[in-house]
């Protein structure tokens, strides 16, 4: 992925790694939860050709540090950081997928500097029950990092073994099995204590709900949840996709921030 990498400093003193190209309005991309700056790589070039856009590492990844004791909260300081870094460029529309739109919406909800925001499938309790919670955070404990991600992928995203094996052995530009042990634990449970709704009633702009009509229900009652609750809402439906378009149809999706970021 092309453009400069840069940081900004967390308010608990955490390094926050971003990566910047393109030229226009700016638009900040936070990843979902086995993501890093890189999983943007499909959407890419989509999107630096409208946009300023910033991509950024999330805490316990990538080029960004960590600081104990993990609090959702502060993933919410982080982009409330990005974001006042980048609103001397103007103000900034964020795009957040799946643990990466919860923490979005959470920094809006905190008072964030954004413009719009764009949100594809926030997760909730119901895409962390307790059971699997308990087994996967059992997995990585004995070390099987690969099992937790299947089960994952495959109980919680709803996608068939066969696609799973073939994301396995795509090419992919990072290692995700260190940010699995890292971070898969300690996300669930936050998904799981994480109040949607207050949240949401929180939050003063106008907001995009992405939702594929392929992904598992979790992302749909979220999303009809949240489009009750949330004051200024607009629901747009992905044709044929379920929680993977960046990947899958990252044209489709890139027409759909468009229109509603007005470039």
């Amino acid at each position: 992925m092309e453009g400069y990498r840069h940081s900004v400093t967390s308010a608990d003193g955490t390094r926050v790694g971003l990566l910047t190209a393109g030229e226009g309005p700016p638009l900040l991309l936070v990843h979902g939860g086995m993501g890093c700056i890189e999983s943007w790589q499909p959407l890419w070039a989509e999107l630096t050709g409208r946009w300023r856009v910033t991509a950024m590492d999330r805490r316990g990844r990538g080029t960004s540090g960590d600081t104990e004791p993990y609090d959702l909260s502060r993933e919410y300081q982080d982009i409330a950081a990005v974001t006042a870094s980048l609103a001397a460029d103007g103000p900034v529309d964020v795009f957040g997928h799946s643990f990466g739109a919860t923490c979005a919406l959470g920094a809006a909800a905190s008072g964030a500097p954004v413009r719009r925001l764009a949100l594809y499938e926030p997760p909730g309790p119901p895409a962390a029950p307790r059971e699997w919670r308990d087994r996967v955070t059992a997995m990585i404990a004995d070390g099987k990092p690969g099992k937790a991600m299947m089960s994952f992928l495959t109980e919680i995203i709803g996608l068939p073994e066969a696609q799973v094996s073939e994301l396995r052995n795509a090419p992919r530009g990072y290692d995700v099995m260190p940010i699995v042990s890292a971070t898969m634990p300690r996300e669930a449970q936050a998904i799981a204590d994480t109040d949607l709704t207050a949240l949401a009633a929180a939050v003063p702009v106008p907001v995009l709900l992405i939702l594929g009509p392929q992904s598992p229900a979790w992302a749909r009652d979220i999303t009809d949840t949240l489009a009750a609750v949330l004051p200024r809402s607009t629901l747009a439906v992905l044709d044929g996709q379920g929680h993977e378009a960046i990947e899958s149809a990252p044209g489709q999706l890139a027409s759909q921030l468009a229109g509603f970021f007005g470039y």
